[in-house]
């Protein structure tokens, strides 16, 4: 697992979910809830047209036994976990919670948006692949 660079791979779905996240901040600003963030970026998504799941549940398993389960934010066309905040800065736990994300669903590609900065774009987006 590692940070996809962007700069790396130019990959058209998380582009459109990108977007999707530029058009909110650009709507409604920063140091809003979490969840108003959430529910804005699914509208985007249906404006847009891409099939999300919003709050998806997931069975966490350990050896064939199911230990529990967990929510995600939002998946997109059920191939992009999309993890969204709203804080000061994103801590290690951020990231360390979307890469179990991606190795519990076995999905390949993660987002972790934070809508409390200043400029989306700098700062408030960070993208992962998983490679195993």
């Amino acid at each position: 697992m590692k940070e996809w660079n962007a700069s790396e791979n130019w990959d058209p779905l998380t582009y459109k979910i990108i977007g999707a996240a530029i058009e909110v901040h650009k709507r409604i600003g920063a140091g809003l809830l979490e969840s108003l963030y959430e529910e804005a970026f699914c509208v985007e998504l249906e404006h847009r047209q891409l099939h999300y799941e919003r709050q998806k549940p997931l069975e966490v398993r350990y050896r064939g036994r199911i230990i529990g389960t967990l929510r995600v934010d939002v998946v997109v066309e059920n191939e992009v976990i999309v993890e969204l905040k709203s804080v000061k800065e994103l801590a290690p736990i951020h990231y360390t919670q979307i890469i179990s994300y991606l190795k519990i669903t076995g999905l390949t590609r993660g987002l972790l948006i934070n809508f409390n900065v200043k400029q989306l774009t700098k700062g408030g987006i960070e993208r992962f692949i998983n490679l195993e």
